[in-house]
């Protein structure tokens, strides 16, 4: 995982660029591109063409050595840069080795051949785009049409923004700051879509990303794994259910340096920790024939002294094997931190920043330790239907449209949490339950096996049938753990101060002019 910046359309306005203004252009991107380092300490390249500049800061994790980007194609004329990682590289490899020569290792390179197919049967990105499994955000460049194809994954685990200058120079970015100040206009890039400048009108993105199960239709009559009383009728569906995650845990363990796993003591990310330790003997990249070369897996927890999830979290390290770390924080030190935290995710959502905070400082260590990659549990909860107020779902159909809802959203929240909190210190968050081959599976269950319903004399927990497919791999007191939010997890009193603190420094005669201060989206709380 790394972070880009790229310049199209230098010569906008119809006139060829001068090589003077084009210098001008390269320092520019260059120092838009240094704004974004923290996402890739590794290496930084940059490409200079006809009509494009892109600039890549890197993070290597697969292929340290030789996958340094901007990637140039085989015949030098096309050049790639890329975010994020490509889990069925080894079998897209395997599909194009006759027809182009690799040189590197990079997952990111088939993207280059695939696009070079793609164009040569007549440009269907969106066929092209979906034979990539992974999170991702790229832009790449086709020096001799002169035209550029930017593509985004489905959920929008990775960040892309995009914006015009005055000029009306196109620009992208992994985040927002690198933009700030040189564009006129700046918007994110909607996830799931692409946009392609070689058509013969004005560019523009396009959804590539669509699913049958987007509608309740299309679900309601999917087996069911219980009956009206709960019994179970149909074990299938939860062995689909395990079968799925553990090999979307399997693909994402692709990695050349020592990874870990954030292990709140909360079921999620407990499962992914269990899962991770059942493939962590040996290494995925040799289809299991050798050794793992960090045979130790490691987990990390962070919270304030004696919070809920640090107990429960080491509960659960105990129960997997993993070398478990506790991460103590004070209330002062995430106070101090709050600037930076907000300046790195790019949000006021209260939520997300008190959720990030936490999961920031415990970025830091997790680096201090030479980890650069993190499995993490975000996107059960949109999947499975985890959070409390879906007990109150009225029936299957409200409840499954909620759920596609959340998922639409994720990019906004919990994506750019992780992402973003853990890219501050260079640390690369992957996160299974949102794999794409997963989120078929779950989406597509029928909504009733998910909701919490009534039987006999009490309700089914949340998220009932994926604590049944994993309930033999955890203790029974993590397994069926009722649900917490994240920053209540690592410690009550952190809500509280934060909500104290916000209530002296805005002053009641400051609130009631908010409007003024903030037109768009004014603040509906102190703390917001």
């Amino acid at each position: 995982m790394c972070g880009f910046v790229g310049c199209f359309d230098l010569s906008s306005g119809g006139k060829p660029i001068a090589d003077g203004l084009k210098d001008e252009l390269r320092t520019q991107v260059l120092e838009m591109s240094k704004r974004i380092r923290h996402r890739g300490p590794d290496w930084s390249g940059v490409y200079t063409g006809k009509n494009a500049i892109l600039s890549h800061e890197r993070l290597s994790i697969v292929d340290p050595l030789s996958g340094k980007q901007p990637l140039v194609s085989d015949d030098g004329k096309i050049i790639l840069a890329a975010n994020g990682e490509i889990y069925n590289h080894k079998i897209l490899r395997e599909e194009f080795k006759e027809k182009y020569n690799f040189r590197t290792g990079s997952d990111c390179e088939v993207i280059i051949p695939l696009y070079k197919e793609c164009v040569a049967k007549g440009g269907d990105f969106a066929e092209m785009i979906e034979k990539l499994s992974g999170i991702f955000a790229f832009a790449l460049y086709d020096s001799e049409r002169d035209c550029y194809l930017i593509a985004r994954d489905e959920i929008g685990v990775i960040p892309l923004y995009q914006g015009w200058d005055k000029a009306g120079r196109y620009f992208v970015a992994s985040e927002l700051k690198a933009l700030e100040g040189d564009c006129v206009t700046i918007e994110e890039f909607p996830n799931g879509s692409y946009l392609w400048s070689g058509a013969d009108v004005a560019p523009k993105t396009i959804r590539w990303y669509k699913r049958d199960w987007e509608s309740y239709d299309n679900v309601k009559n999917s087996p069911k794994a219980t009956d009206e009383k709960g019994e179970i009728i149909n074990p299938s569906v939860i062995e689909k259910v395990r079968n799925g995650l553990e090999a979307a845990v399997k693909a994402q363990l692709m990695s050349d340096v020592p990874y870990g796993v954030l292990l709140s003591g909360g079921l999620d990310s407990s499962i992914i920790a269990a899962i991770t330790q059942k493939f962590s003997k040996k290494r995925i990249e040799t289809d299991g024939k050798e050794s793992a070369w960090w045979p130790r897996l490691h987990s990390f927890a962070v919270g304030l002294e004696g919070s809920p999830d640090l107990i429960a979290a080491q509960k659960a390290a105990d129960f997997i094997g993993t070398v478990h770390h506790e991460v103590h924080f004070t209330i002062q030190e995430a106070l101090d931190a709050l600037p930076d935290v907000i300046y790195h995710i790019e949000t006021y959502d209260i939520t997300t920043v008190r959720a990030s905070t936490p999961m920031y400082l415990l970025a830091r260590v997790i680096k201090s330790m030479g980890i650069k990659m993190v499995l993490s549990g975000e996107g059960s909860d949109e999947l499975f239907g985890g959070y409390l107020y879906f007990h109150k779902a009225p029936n299957s159909k409200e409840f499954h449209e909620e759920l596609v809802r959340k998922m639409s959203k994720l990019h906004l929240y919990d994506c750019l949490r992780a992402n973003k909190s853990l890219m501050a210190w260079g640390v690369e968050g992957r996160v299974p339950f949102l794999d794409k081959e997963f989120i078929d599976i779950a989406m597509g269950l029928n909504p009733t096996d998910k909701m919490c319903i009534k039987l006999d004399s009490k309700q089914r927990i949340e998220k009932w049938i994926l604590r049944k497919a994993f309930e033999d791999i955890l203790p029974e007191s993590i397994c069926w753990r009722q649900k917490e939010q994240f920053s209540d997890g690592v410690g009550y009193n952190w809500i509280d101060t934060l909500k104290k603190m916000t209530e002296e420094k805005v002053s009641d005669s400051e609130f009631a002019r908010r409007a003024n201060r903030f037109p768009v989206n004014p603040p509906k709380t102190k703390e917001e």
